[in-house]
């Protein structure tokens, strides 16, 4: 079968290599649809990893995947059920991600989705779902402030979330003003551009001097950590969500701030959890009874053979970007 895989530093081939076989209480799934993460990004395809881990493993580092299940071995899931799929690793401990013909999973990574509407749509709802486990830890958003930091295909999801729960105002932040405007489209109040108004100032101005009461790093940037404890409120809620590259540092840790705020910092991550395709289902069921669409989402739709295009285009912000789906034909 096809698959593709990271031969150099943000550069994709294609090779064959073998059809997973499938084992009892497993289920094999035909790949149909794939999307772009920006942790795929600065973990793998722009990652300055040492030489002999080039070539990375077929199939990786893609983990947004949806396509329907060709086999089963198990009572949980049935053939032809169309499903947002978890890939994981095999039993040498290879990651195989979703950039391949076929994947053999166990059921608890297979979240099944109408047999209505595109996958390319349905795919969607597996980055918004992180979002939705990282949005719990704001508790009730009525009445609040938040400030989302980053207005990518992440923050914007947790921009939709605020915004659809009452929050007082969504604020959105970020330098590409392609991305804020679509941030007003889908619930922001305000936003602000870094690169043409001082961020303090500006929102001290659209608060009315009242200050962000929770603050969202979702950039993946180094410096979004110190930039979100210089704009939240004293004694507010940090969420950090961002994955910063491979090496994880933060470039410089702004001790003075984050001792003066004391505000409540909580480190998110879904997939560290004894339950990672929770929110994902229930992202599923929202979208189903019309709570919201993360399909919304999708500005670009291209086919597996473009792998490269995609990444290239996602990495470089290019052609007013926010997410693109890759059908598996």
């Amino acid at each position: 079968m096809k698959a593709a895989r990271i031969a150099s530093p943000g550069k994709f081939e294609f090779v064959d290599i073998p059809e997973p076989d499938i084992t009892e209480g497993k289920v094999k799934v035909r790949v149909q649809s794939t999307s772009v993460c920006g942790s795929d990004i600065h973990g793998a395809f722009h990652a300055n990893r040492p030489e002999e881990e080039y070539p990375m493993h077929p199939g990786a580092p893609c983990h947004e995947v949806a396509g329907t299940v060709i086999e089963s071995k198990t009572d949980e899931i049935k053939e032809g059920q169309r499903a947002i799929v978890v890939p994981q690793r095999d039993s040498v401990g290879n990651y195989i991600g979703g950039l391949t013909e076929y994947l053999v999973l166990t059921p608890d990574r297979v979240i099944p989705v109408p047999d209505w509407g595109s996958l390319d749509d349905w795919v969607m709802c597996q980055h918004t779902g992180t979002v939705l486990f990282s949005a719990k830890h704001w508790g009730n958003a009525a009445g609040k402030r938040i400030a989302v930091l980053g207005q990518g295909g992440i923050g914007l999801s947790f921009t939709m979330i605020a915004e659809k729960q009452g929050a007082q105002q969504v604020i959105g932040i970020d330098n590409l003003d392609y991305r804020l405007d679509k941030s007003l489209s889908l619930g922001a109040t305000n936003t602000i551009n870094p690169q043409k108004d001082d961020l303090l100032e500006a929102i001290q101005e659209v608060t009315n001097g009242k200050g962000i009461d929770v603050v969202v790093d979702a950039t993946g940037d180094p410096e979004g950590f110190g930039t979100c404890l210089s704009i939240i409120n004293r004694w507010g809620t940090f969420i950090s969500f961002s994955l910063t590259g491979q090496d994880g540092k933060i470039s410089s840790f702004p001790h003075q701030e984050f001792m003066f705020k004391a505000a409540k910092i909580i480190p998110t991550q879904v997939a560290a959890t004894s339950q990672p395709t929770l929110e994902i289902r229930e992202t599923v069921a929202l979208k189903e009874r019309g709570w919201f669409d993360p399909g919304v989402l999708k500005t670009h739709s291209m086919d597996f053979s473009d792998v490269q295009k995609a990444y290239d285009l996602y990495a470089d912000r290019e052609d007013g970007i926010i997410k693109v789906a890759m059908k598996m034909d």
